[in-house]
């Protein structure tokens, strides 16, 4: 199964991914986006949060 991950160095903290996927993402104290919980949100949910990305720092690891 894949899993949403985040790229820490890339995230610019926008706050998109939690927008969208709110179940899924979550902001840390560094202002740096999160996965709180992989199977939060529907898949379709998580890949419009990560197509949303502006800097792409999100995609799916097996």
């Amino acid at each position: 199964m894949a899993i949403p991950i985040v790229d820490e160095d890339l995230c610019t903290g926008c706050e998109l991914c939690c927008d969208i996927a709110p179940n899924t993402f979550a902001m840390n104290d560094e202002g740096i986006s999160e996965v709180i919980d992989p199977e939060g949100d529907d898949e379709d949910t998580i890949q419009e949060a990560i197509d949303s990305c502006p800097v792409e720092a999100i995609s799916w690891a097996e």
